[in-house]
């Protein structure tokens, strides 16, 4: 199985790019925070606040299920599936190459 390159990828996908995918709509925005309901375990409150993004670090934390990463393992938590898999995936939905590792 090929290598992906995850140093790279974190580079070239954005946090708003995961968030767009997954569909997160949220109730509050400030600056480039973001909060809202979790789209990992599926809080479904209009005025939910469980979950909080930073655009500007590309970073999650959810206060209610402890969930917390960049914008490559929200999409495997979103998805249960493992970081490899995710990145392989998140690439295809965003239509982008995989930054696979070259092998000399």
């Amino acid at each position: 199985m090929p290598g992906v390159d995850f140093h790279l990828l974190r580079q070239q996908i954005s946090m708003a790019d995961v968030l767009r995918l997954s569909g997160f709509h949220p109730t509050s925005i400030v600056r480039e925070a973001l909060r809202g309901p979790c789209p990992i375990h599926g809080s479904t409150g209009p005025r939910s606040r469980s979950f909080s993004v930073s655009l500007r670090l590309g970073r999650y934390q959810c206060f209610r299920c402890g969930s917390r990463g960049n914008a490559l393992e929200l999409w495997a938590a979103i998805h249960g599936i493992g970081v490899y898999e995710a990145a392989v995936g998140l690439c295809e939905a965003l239509g982008r190459d995989v930054p696979w590792i070259k092998r000399w």
